[in-house]
């Protein structure tokens, strides 16, 4: 799950290289803190959230799959 964000994050960012994923247990699950460049932080988010909810989506799909659950947060 950790390379998929990290695969979508890099594609959509002007910077890849800064793009930083980090996997925490808390509470039972998967808390994953995306970390990118300051000037990249909209393109990942996106209008309204848009790109950011698209995101979870995947990944709380691929959790299901793994039969875990897993949160997204972008920092």
């Amino acid at each position: 799950m950790k390379e998929l964000i990290e695969y979508i994050a890099k594609a959509i960012t002007s910077d890849p290289d800064s793009v930083v994923v980090t996997a925490v247990l808390e509470e039972g699950r998967t808390v994953f803190r995306l970390a990118v460049a300051e000037q990249d932080k909209g393109k990942v988010i996106g209008r309204q959230g848009r790109v950011a909810e698209a995101m979870r989506v995947l990944l709380r799909v691929a959790a299901v799959k793994a039969e875990t659950r897993a949160v997204l947060e972008i920092v």
